[in-house]
Formats: structure tokens, C-alpha cells, sequence
């Protein structure tokens, strides 16, 4: 009967150890194999995405040099037999800041796209502002509708004074100093074809003088030479 026992425990001792050692080894090297693939792999991949990814923005500063700002967002309810539909109407206004400036409106059922449907009308309706400087020639008060804004100019270093609406149309066109009133509605869509108004209808100097048939240099020529008469 001793015999008979002693094989059993044999085989019982022999038969956990080998698999154990074996598991270990392979658990050890896997992990060891796996990093340098996945490495390999990840190192190649990026390679070409992020030469993609830089030259897109100097495409799209190249293309679009206009800033945009949006104004307000209202939304639009239609009640039909079925319920109420919901829509969102966007304002928005786009100037490069030397000059141009423009105003566009876009409805849609989602903001975003409101907001691009805006920025294409804006692009096609873009206005050139006569600057001064800094500032505008004279003074104007534009109208559109019951809205009506006055436009003053400034001495440099006052800024922008202005509502939120006209603020837009002046600081996106490139006016760093004027003074700005409401006189009318404060809507802001007629606050914004109102000051766009004003700003058409302004004229530098050397415009009117073209228009008279005169040189601007003259009127800067005539006090000099009241000095030297009295001075004589």
C-alpha cells in the first residue's frame, strides 16, 4: 500500500510546477513586445497628420481676412396644426478693420448654421467707410427705418464710444476714435443699417475737393499766405 501512495504524490507535486513557471515567463514577455508594436505603429501615424493640420489655418487666414462678431441670436417660433416649430435667426457683422464692413442675417433650425448662412450674406453686402486717421471726416447721422445714429469724430486716444449694436459696425471697420448716439430705435438690427448709413454717406477731403473741381492742398496753401501779407 506505501508504493501504491508514493507515485500519487509524485505526480502531484510535478504537475502544478511547470505550468506555473511557464506563465510567468510569458506574461513577462509579452508586455515587453507589445510597446515597441504599438510605438512603431503610433510613430508612423502622426507623422503625416500633423503637416495636414498646420497648413489648414494658413489657408483659412489667407482666404477669409474678415473678423466676425455675432450681434444677437432670437428664436423663432411658427405654431402649425402639428405643434410649434422652432427656429433661430442670427445677426451677425464682419469687418477686416481697414475699411470694409458688412451685415448679415441667416435663419436656421440650428445656431451654428444660422451663424454661416449670416457670414455669407455679410460677405456680399460689404460696405468701404472713408477713415480719417483714426477717426471719421465728419459729422453724420444715419437713418434706416425708425433708427437713427449720430456719428461724431474724436480726438486720438478717446476710444470707442458706443452701444452694443453700432459698437460692432465701428470697431470691426477699423475707427479706433468717435463718439456715437441713438437717437431713434434701439432695435438692433436698425441700430446696425442705420450707423452702416452713415458711414456710406461720409466723404473725406480730398473726395468734396475732387467733386468741386478743386486741389486739397489749396485751402492749406490760402492762411500762409494771409501770414506773410500781414507780416510784410
Amino acid at each position: 500500500m506505501a508504493d501504491e501512495k508514493k507515485p500519487v504524490e509524485a505526480t502531484s507535486e510535478q504537475a502544478p510546477a511547470a505550468p506555473t513557471e511557464v506563465n510567468k515567463d510569458e506574461k513577462q514577455a509579452r508586455p515587453a513586445h507589445r510597446p515597441e508594436f504599438n510605438n512603431n505603429r503610433r510613430d508612423s501615424k502622426p507623422g503625416d497628420r500633423p503637416r495636414r493640420d498646420n497648413n489648414r489655418p494658413n489657408r483659412n487666414r489667407e482666404d477669409n481676412p474678415f473678423e466676425e462678431q455675432v450681434v444677437t441670436i432670437n428664436r423663432v417660433t411658427k405654431v402649425t396644426k402639428g405643434g410649434r416649430r422652432f427656429r433661430f435667426a442670427a445677426v451677425v457683422v464682419i469687418g477686416d478693420k481697414k475699411g470694409r464692413v458688412g451685415l448679415g442675417t441667416g435663419k436656421a433650425n440650428e445656431v451654428p448654421d444660422a451663424i454661416k448662412k449670416a457670414i455669407k450674406e455679410a460677405k456680399k453686402s460689404l460696405v468701404r467707410v472713408p477713415l480719417a486717421g483714426t477717426t471719421v471726416p465728419h459729422d453724420v447721422i444715419g437713418h434706416y427705418g425708425s433708427g437713427r445714429v449720430l456719428i461724431k469724430p474724436a480726438k486720438k486716444g478717446t476710444g470707442v464710444i458706443a452701444g452694443g449694436p453700432a459698437r460692432a459696425v465701428i470697431e470691426l471697420a477699423g475707427i479706433q476714435d468717435v463718439y456715437t448716439k441713438s437717437l431713434g430705435s434701439n432695435t438692433p438690427i436698425n441700430m446696425i443699417r442705420a450707423t452702416l448709413e452713415g458711414l456710406k454717406e461720409m466723404q473725406t477731403a480730398e473726395q468734396i475737393a475732387r467733386l468741386r473741381g478743386m486741389s486739397s492742398s489749396a485751402p492749406s496753401q490760402s492762411p500762409e499766405k494771409k501770414v506773410e501779407a500781414k507780416q510784410a
